[in-house]
Parts: structure tokens; C-alpha cells; sequence
């Protein structure tokens, strides 16, 4: 079977492997988003997967706009049986998804309907759930609207990151495409329509979605920090200025500290900086810190060089 792959990051070079190993497929050529620049002295810098790709001696090609005519083109003259999808980070035009026999079949990191969208490893850790998964689903117009082919589940630990469930989940696509590709081939696999209402959004991340409120429950603030690692993070203000929460994690109520903490309220009680959330009967224990443009250093050392009443807002 010939594939034609499309992919950008990190996580999608599992996916591109196993594919490029197992004998009865056929990588055609390689499309991922052209190099950035990166680091501070903006450097450009290759997608994992072009290397990835050059490694393996596959062709790679980077348009700036997959929906231009020298990229469907280029795509054509391939002459895929069917386009692999993971992590691409463009919409196709239906001139591309439709051209191969056997159509673009991506693999998705979440339990469709739930979580379409660019960032589903990150919102369904920040959104509390316990349960995630890949799906397998054969790309149509619309936001990850297709229909669904396969799809398996994965528990998420209590205190796992999105840095740490990533790699688990780019290893469950690189299991569950193959599989995929192949009963599409030999008509075993049947398209199951999404539920629309059962739909929610995982939209991109943007540096103002780590801002804190710490109106919400200790719990749902750790799993925003969970959720947002390594980026944008979690932070709140403090004396207007931006600090960073490197670490924190949920407290229990220690009997001796006297009446509760306002929402934002921080605390030194015991070596322990604690702030109030929610409605004051939570508590939030703050480890590590950084201001920007300074060093990450504790909690507790940051509180000392503060004035009392600090409140984070």
C-alpha cells in the first residue's frame, strides 16, 4: 500500500516509523510544515518529523500552504493509496483529502467526539478527566468531524502531565494507524458517524490560557498545572507582575492554621506557602517559582523577600 505521510512534531514520528518499518506499506513521501525558527537567536530549525524522515531516506516536502497547486501537485504525482495524518497542524482542502482511493486517515489524540481540535492531550488533562485515548477517523471538511474508524482507550495517571502522557499516546497511534490502513484495505473496518452534540473543543493554547483563577478548586487549578506542561504553564499576578508556578500540588488543611485563606491569600505555615482557593476552604500549596527574567527558586524563598499579605491575583 502506498502512504503518503503528513506530520509535524515530535509525536508524529512514532506513527511515521512503525509505518516506514512494517513491509506491506509503502512511504511515498513525507509532508510536514517548513523549518522555524527557534532558540534565541532564531535559528531555523527542522520539524522532528523531516528528520525523522531524512533518516529513513523517505522525501520530504514543506510547503508553506498544503492547499496551493504545487502542493497538490506534488501530492498527486505520489500517487498515494491513502495519507496518514498525525499532527500535520494545517487543514487539508478536499482537493487533498479526497484525492487518494482510500482517503486521509488521521490519528487523533483523544476519544472522538470529545476534545476536536489542536490541543487534545493538553484540555483533557486541565478539564479533570481521567480517560483518554486515540482515534482513528477518516478526514473530512469540518474540524475533526470525519467519521471514526478505530479507536483505543488510556487511563491517565492522577498526577501525569500532558509532557508525560504525550509520548503514550504518540506510541498508542503509532499502533492503532497501521491497523487502521489496513482493514480500510481490506473493507473490514466500518465508519461510525461522530455524535455532534457529544462534541467538545480543544482549541490551540495561548500564553493567557495559564493565567490562574483562583476562584477555582485547588483540584481544577493542579490540572490546569498538569495540563499545561511544558507550555504556556500556569501563572498568576503578583504585584502586577507575572509568577510563574513551576510546582504545586493540592493540600490538605493543616489543623493548626488559623481560619481560612481568601481566594489568592498566600500563607507561610510550617515551611509550607499555601494560598486560598476557591471558596477559602482549599488550599493550594505553591513549591517552586519564577519571576520573569529571574531565576526558578521556592516558594518559600520567594515569599521572604515579600511584604506580608500577599495576595496573588
Amino acid at each position: 500500500m502506498r502512504i503518503l505521510f503528513l506530520g509535524t512534531p515530535e509525536f508524529a514520528v512514532p506513527a511515521l516509523e512503525q509505518l516506514a518499518h512494517e513491509p506491506d506499506f509503502e512511504l511515498v513521501g513525507v509532508i510536514c510544515q517548513p523549518d522555524r525558527p527557534a532558540g534565541r537567536k532564531g535559528e531555523l530549525r527542522p520539524p522532528a518529523v523531516k528528520t525523522a524522515a531524512l533518516s529513513l531516506g523517505i522525501e520530504v516536502f514543506q510547503p508553506e500552504k498544503i492547499k496551493e497547486e504545487a502542493s497538490v501537485h506534488w501530492l498527486r504525482e505520489r500517487r498515494p493509496d491513502a495519507l496518514a495524518v498525525v499532527a500535520y497542524g494545517q487543514i487539508l482542502p478536499r482537493g487533498v483529502f479526497n484525492l487518494p482511493p482510500l482517503g486521509a486517515i488521521n490519528a487523533h489524540a483523544s476519544l472522538l467526539p470529545r476534545y476536536r481540535g489542536a490541543a487534545p492531550i493538553q484540555w483533557v488533562i486541565a478539564q479533570g478527566e481521567t480517560e483518554t485515548g486515540v482515534t482513528t477517523m477518516r478526514i473530512e471538511a469540518g474540524l475533526d468531524t470525519g467519521p471514526m474508524l478505530l479507536s483505543e482507550k488510556l487511563a491517565i495517571g492522577p498526577r501525569e502531565t500532558a509532557r508525560e502522557l504525550s509520548p503514550r499516546l504518540a506510541a498508542l497511534a503509532a499502533r492503532l494507524l497501521p491497523r487502521t490502513l489496513r482493514g480500510l484495505a481490506a473493507g473490514t473496518i466500518t465508519l461510525q458517524p461522530q455524535n455532534d452534540a457529544q462534541a467538545t473543543l480543544a482549541p490551540l493554547l495561548k500564553r493567557e490560557d495559564g493565567r490562574m483563577d483562583w476562584r477555582q478548586s485547588a483540584a481544577q487549578i493542579y490540572n490546569r498545572w498538569r495540563g499545561f506542561q511544558p507550555w504556556p504553564g500556569i501563572f498568576a499576578l503578583a504585584h502586577g507582575q507575572p509568577l510563574i508556578l513551576h510546582q504545586c500540588v493540592p493540600a490538605e488543611r493543616p489543623l493548626a492554621l488559623p481560619g481560612p485563606l481568601a481566594a489568592g491569600e498566600v500563607s507561610e505555615f510550617q515551611g509550607r506557602v499555601l494560598a486560598g482557593c476557591g471558596s477559602g476552604h482549599e488550599l493550594l500549596e505553591i513549591i517552586e517559582v519564577q519571576l520573569a527574567g529571574r531565576r526558578r527558586m521556592s516558594a518559600a524563598e520567594y515569599l521572604r523577600g515579600q511584604p506580608p499579605g500577599l495576595r496573588l491575583e
